[in-house]
């Protein structure tokens, strides 16, 4: 605990030196002055609080917001002075709300425990005194050896010793970390991997030094130092040595690997970390409302307290006879008199602030978070995926975006790619049924056979089934590389023994290819790797990888070839490969790339460079020296591989097809009718990008692009922008689509931002190519800090999406093949693109309308409620007499009227989904917040006051007219029947009150359901029966019982209903005339889809099978007020929320019917 409030404090930090040593089996040095480090254990501690703390840790964090607190200081001023009301009234709420949440985040937290423990319990086998010992997660040390069986996960971060296989490599999956179903093939170094047994391992003598924790699941720098007959031996470790905690061994019947990473300390738990907490609008509208509404409050206690001692100026009010001052009331101070007022107005005026708000807002969007996941249209069958919700706090946000960034690969895209065409030593060939054909020639040649691939084409196919980290799978458990030929004859290779499995679809395409051609990888063997070429077994040593990063955009293999010699093999980017290369077909291979992308391929160059036996044993030592560099390792081993891939020979290049999404066409002309631009964001060439914007819809043919590519200069990139701002000046008709290159963004967002997002603006669509995942970020940053501050969003499917979901207000990730990385960090998951629509256009448009009404309606309800409080003072003496009983007080927010606000807000739809979909532009009727605005704010508010008013004066007049207000404050009525003056006016103001705020929220309902029915009209019954029951009884438990009887005496009074019916009609019915007059002169485009709505029904079979753009021409034929004839009612499909009955539809002709 001590060491724990130390590191709290900064005074014991964990780690005070950037590289940890680990000694294998804790086999620490003997010398008297070696000091071990402290490491953490093996808990995963995923839960927010203990026993100990939930309740301050809880109730902290609770009162930090601004409400709870402000209820919390009125209930402290409530206890400590003597106010008009009683404690309870403010304490039962906030007890109310706090306890509500209390248990909530409990629950969950209960549940984080549990799973934790289960985790944490879960048996384990280490090595420890030479023996194989069962041992519980939670005790794993670092230094153990751990030994994990097959389909085990890893328990901590482990160096990988060795494994069951002669080589020490295994394989292994990391779905759970990255989402990647791919094998990964992890190595051992040679000198552990020779200890197979629990003996050996116990004799080995081993320290490893590594970089200290951090989150990075693809970066571990370290080495090995391993003692044999005194002799010390050093290995580098890097990411290929290390499993991760979560990760599954897979193919492997068991590994032995030492603990580097436990506990919170590995990277699995590194990448828990929350997330930057985004804020909705509609919250900061919320919290500003707030503000007003303190304002509000304030303005009134001060004017109450003034007013009391105005009118307390003149002696016969200051001291009347039936209320004597005491000797310590004369003699007291006027400031604290003054204070103490003010404080006692504050108290009786609290409730205009509406603390059960937050609770109601945190239910909406909880519970309304689930009609995503349950919406069957948001449903993908054939990968069996439906939508996620990883955050419901942004759920009304998907109703304002007003841009939209996307990525290209896998998100507008399949990602399944197809081999389609290559180049060749300056010759373009395509594959025609396995065969690869000379551009121009068919794959009818006289004998019927293909000619032999030889020299160049068959190095270019040898390097692209060579140059890869593609795993195989085979079906057959038996069958081991290498034992029996898996293939049939020829070029005729069987597929029915192996699966190849690769992290990017690319290289899995272009192995599958070259296997298809004749040149097949036939899988590796430690670091042997095998290809048939045309049936003939040819073995390659792995000599290196040179792994693939952002930076280089290529990766590369060294291979020792059958012959002894020394090659270079590498693929990657053109502008990547072609600057490195001095021989081959360079400016053809150029044309051809250029050629590939205007038809949409993704293209890729492959290059070779043989090296000399001189040259080699340079290489290797520049590879070495870089891998085991403690400090600055990731620096060296780029400048290790800039001097290995140069002086290439050009091979050619490929050309893979990715086909786009279904309905990818039709979701962004969607989002374009519905006011939201779309920008692309990719990483592929120029090329490529624009063709496929143009195939896609993002880009018509009749727009005019702009062009901002390869400037190289600050001054030549600002010239070319003023041009293209001229330019769009001189054409403002034209729509305008502008591509920008990476390079030339990073020029323009350096110096020249304002100018930049000037010509952004201006244009209908935006491509921006050859963009790094932080250059996304930085172009969705610079969105949201503009002036306008428009809400952004964007969606990808790749580790490379990541920086850009986080950034910008709304991050959806798509389910694809990409990994899982961009899901685990979005805060929204669909599975395909076309889903965005939808997500957008009608679930957006619900919970934007919903929250917004729920928020203007608390604030209404709530100055219907404490302004006849206000108002009752001037006819009190402003003696903070309060208008209502303290049980009213405190039930308004919690009982008898939170339900009927609560199902409207998860429930209500003010047009049908089908039209929402099919007519995007009722998307602009909501966007930039318009339904939150000051206007509207205001309305609701002066809504509230007109109503209150009404309630008190009308309330004061009608039961004036039948009663004598007697001197002792009682009311007499005619027949001299006794009631209970101030109580009974309250009462009524109250009942009034509660029944019109309710049928308030009736009458902006639009849609009806029987829960609406249920909590609407049972509220007003349940306030009824419990206020006779509260009235009607005599409870033991209360001290005073102001109410008794008094509510059923106002209920046998016939002029109560009378005035009851009077006020309420007189409240609602400007309302009803409002509506109908605005509806019928005036009607917004949303009320002109209301009255279509209910003439016709459009059933999902009918939209589902026709393109939007002749959807939307075929409605546009419609009349609105066509007189519909009458035919069998379509069928609607399943659709969360949507089971409104089926109006009249007009006949359609046959053929589109069909």
């Amino acid at each position: 605990m001590l060491r724990w409030i130390r590191q709290q404090l900064g005074f014991d930090p964990p780690h005070q030196s950037d590289t940890r040593t680990v000694y294998v089996a804790n086999r620490f040095p003997q010398h008297g002055h070696y000091v071990p480090q402290r490491f953490a254990d093996n808990r995963i501690i995923s839960s927010k609080y203990t026993v100990w703390n939930f309740v301050p840790k809880n109730l902290f964090e609770q009162f930090r917001r601004i409400a709870n607190f402000y209820f919390l200081i009125i209930f402290l001023v409530q206890l400590m002075i003597d106010t008009p009301t009683s404690p309870i009234t403010s304490g039962l709420p906030l007890f109310f709300v706090i306890t509500v949440t209390a248990i909530k985040q409990g629950y969950e937290d209960w549940l984080r425990h549990k799973a934790d423990n289960e985790v944490n319990g879960a048996p384990v086998f280490v090595v420890r005194s030479g023996s194989l010992v069962q041992t519980r997660s939670k005790n794993i040390r670092v230094g153990d050896i751990v030994r994990v069986a097959k389909d085990e996960t890893f328990p901590a971060d482990l160096a990988l010793l060795s494994s069951d296989r002669a080589d020490g490599t295994c394989h292994i999956t990391t779905a759970s970390l990255d989402g990647e179903t791919n094998l990964k093939t992890h190595y051992s170094v040679a000198e552990t991997s020779v200890c197979q047994s629990v003996s050996q391992l116990e004799a080995l003598q081993a320290v490893v030094e590594c970089q200290q924790p951090e989150a990075d699941l693809y970066r571990f720098v370290g080495r090995i130092t391993v003692t044999q007959h005194g002799e010390e031996i050093v290995r580098p470790l890097g990411p290929e040595n290390l499993l991760l905690r979560g990760a599954r061994l897979k193919n492997t019947k068991e590994i032995y690997g030492v603990a580097v990473y436990t506990g919170m300390e590995s990277k699995m738990a590194l990448n828990y970390k929350c997330k930057s907490q985004k804020r909705s609008a509609v919250e900061k509208s919320m919290n500003t409302f707030l503000i007003i509404y303190l304002v509000i409050l304030l303005f009134e206690a001060v004017l109450s307290t003034i007013l009391k001692y105005a009118w307390q100026a003149e002696e016969k009010w200051n001291e009347p006879f039936y209320n004597q001052k005491t000797e310590q009331e004369r003699n007291s101070s006027p400031i604290l008199k003054f204070i103490s007022d003010f404080l006692a107005f504050l108290v009786l005026y609290n409730f205009i602030i509406p603390i059960s708000l937050y609770v109601t807002v945190e239910m909406q969007k909880f519970l309304g978070s689930f009609f995503i996941g349950w919406d069957l249209d948001l449903y993908h069958e054939e990968s069996d995926q439906k939508a996620q919700v990883n955050t419901s706090d942004l759920n009304e946000e998907l109703g304002q975006v007003e841009y939209v960034f996307t990525d290209k690969t896998g998100t507008l895209t399949e990602n399944e790619m197809q081999f389609r065409e290559c180049s060749i030593n300056g010759t373009k060939y395509r594959e025609v049924n396995g065969k690869l054909v000379p551009e121009g020639m068919t794959d009818d040649s006289p004998d019927g056979s293909t000619p032999r691939l030889i020299g160049e084409e068959l190095l270019f196919l040898q390097a692209v089934s060579l140059c890869h980290t593609v795993q195989i799978s085979y079906d057959q458990p038996d069958c081991l590389v290498g034992g029996g030929d898996p293939f049939s004859h020829a070029n005729g290779f069987s597929s029915n023994h192996m699966e190849y499995y690769a992290s990017s679809p690319d290289e899995k395409a272009l192995v599958e290819a070259t296997k298809r051609i004749g040149v097949a990888f036939t899988g590796s063997n430690g670091d042997v790797m095998e290809i048939k070429a045309f049936g003939k077994a040819e073995k390659y040593k792995l000599l290196h990888v040179l792994e693939f990063d952002a930076d280089r955009r290529r990766m590369s293999v060294i291979l020792q070839t059958p012959s002894g010699g020394k090659v270079l093999f590498t693929k990657g980017a053109e502008s990547a490969i072609l600057p490195f290369t001095t021989s081959g077909e360079i400016e053809k291979t150029r044309l051809h790339v250029d050629e590939f992308a205007l038809k949409g391929l993704r293209t890729l160059v492959v290059a070779c460079r043989h090296f000399s036996p001189e040259e080699y044993i340079d290489v290797d030592r520049r590879l070495n020296a870089a891998r085991t560099a403690l400090q600055q390792r990731e620096e060296r081993l780029q400048e290790a591989f800039s001097y290995i891939e140069r002086d290439l020979q050009l091979l050619g290049a490929t050309g893979v097809e990715d086909k786009l999404q279904d309905k990818v066409q039709e979701t962004i002309e969607a989002l374009r009718l519905a006011g939201i631009k779309v920008w692309v964001l990719t990483g592929d060439k120029h090329e490529t990008a624009v063709s496929v914007s143009l195939s896609c819809g993002h880009f018509h043919r009749t727009m005019n692009i702009l062009e901002l590519l390869q400037q190289r200069s600050d001054n030549e990139c600002a010239e070319q922008l003023r041009r293209l701002a001229r330019r769009i000046k001189e054409d403002h008709v034209i729509q305008h689509g502008l591509v920008v290159d990476g390079a030339s963004l990073s020029l323009a967002l350096r110096e020249h931002e304002k100018l930049f997002m000037e010509v952004c603006k201006n244009c209908s669509a935006v491509l921006c190519c050859r963009m790094a995942p932080l250059q996304k970020a930085k172009v969705v940053r610079l969105l949201k800090t503009s002036p306008e501050k428009p809400i952004t969003l964007a969606i990808g499917d790749g580790a490379n999406d990541v920086s850009m979901i986080q950034e910008a207000h709304v991050g959806i990730g798509i389910m694809g093949k990409e990994g899982r990385q961009a899901v685990r960090n979005s805060d929204y998951a669909i599975a395909r693109f076309k889903f965005l629509s939808k997500l957008l256009l009608v679930h957006g448009h619900f919970y934007y309308i919903r929250i917004a009404t729920l928020v203007q309606y608390f604030f209404y309800k709530n100055v219907c409620f404490i302004t006849p409080q206000f108002l009752y003072q001037f006819f009190c003496l402003f003696s903070q007499q309060t208008l209502y009983d303290s049980v009213y007080l405190t039930l308004y927010n919690i009982c008898f009227t939170s339900l009927p606000i609560l199902v409207y807000s998860l429930f209500e739809q003010l047009v049908h989904p089908h039209i929402l979909q099919n007519k995007p532009g009722l998307y602009r009727d909501i966007s930039k917040n318009s339904l939150l605005s000051f206007r509207t704010f205001l309305y609701w508010t002066l809504l509230g006051f007109c109503h209150a008013f009404i309630f008190f004066f009308g309330s004061y007049i009608l039961m004036g007219e039948d009663t004598t207000l007697m001197g002792n404050g009682q009311i007499l009525r005619a027949n001299r029947q006794l009631m209970f003056g101030n109580w009974t006016f309250g009462t009524l103001v109250f009942t009034v009150m509660v029944i019109t705020v309710t049928l308030k929220l009736a009458l902006e309902t639009q849609f009806w359901t029987w829960m609406n029915h249920f909590v609407t009209w049972g509220s007003i019954a349940f306030y009824f029966i419990f206020s006779l029951f509260y009235g009607g009884i005599i409870w033991p438990f209360l001290h005073t019982q102001d109410m008794y009887f008094v509510f059923v005496q106002l209920l046998s009074s016939g002029s109560a209903w009378f005035a009851i019916i009077i006020i309420v009609i007189t409240c609602l019915f400007p309302d009803v005339v409002k509506k109908v007059f605005y509806r019928h002169l005036q009607p917004t485009s949303t009320q002109k889809s209301q009255m279509y709505s209910n003439r016709v029904a459009i059933g999902d079979d009918f939209i589902a099978l026709q393109p939007l753009s002749r959807a939307k021409s075929q409605l546009g034929k419609i009349s609105l007020y066509q007189p519909p004839r009458r035919r069998p009612s379509a069928v609607w499909s399943p659709c969360a929320a949507t089971n409104m009955g089926k109006a009249a539809v007009p006949a359609w002709p046959t053929s589109w019917s069909k």
